[in-house]
Order: structure tokens, then sequence, then C-alpha cells
């Protein structure tokens, strides 16, 4: 079996968006490294169901909903 074949998996600092660290094993970085994000899963809409509303870019929601209307979506 060839030597030195997978990435080192060590321990990491994750540094979410409100501050709070936690530790977790990884191949990204070095031993103890500190990965900052920008977006994590605890503020992104994506995850938090989001409070946001759809943007209607050049009225195509508009239309999708006047199209379709009798369908009652």
């Amino acid at each position: 079996m060839k030597t030195d074949l997978h990435p080192d998996y060590h321990t990491i600092n994750v540094k979410m968006t409100d501050g709070t660290v936690f530790q977790m094993k990884s191949t990204w970085g070095a031993e103890g490294d500190t990965l900052s994000l920008d977006v994590d899963p605890t503020v992104h809409p994506a995850w938090t169901g989001g409070g946001t509303r759809l943007l209607d870019t050049g009225g195509r929601v508009s239309k999708f909903k006047n199209k379709y209307a009798g369908l009652g979506f």
C-alpha cells in the first residue's frame, strides 16, 4: 500500500459568525488553525427558514401566478 496517500486529518477551530468557536476534525489547514465562516447555518436563511421576501425580478413571479391562476397555485 502507498504511504502518505491520505491527507492529514487533525483538529481545527471553527469560528461562527456570532463569534462562538468549536472544534472539529478536518483536512483543512494545520492542527489548531481557525476557520472563520462568512455564512453559517445559524444565520443563513436556507437553514433558518428566513424572513426575507422573494424578489420579483422582472415580474417573473407575477407572470407565473397569472398564467397558472386557474390551477390553484
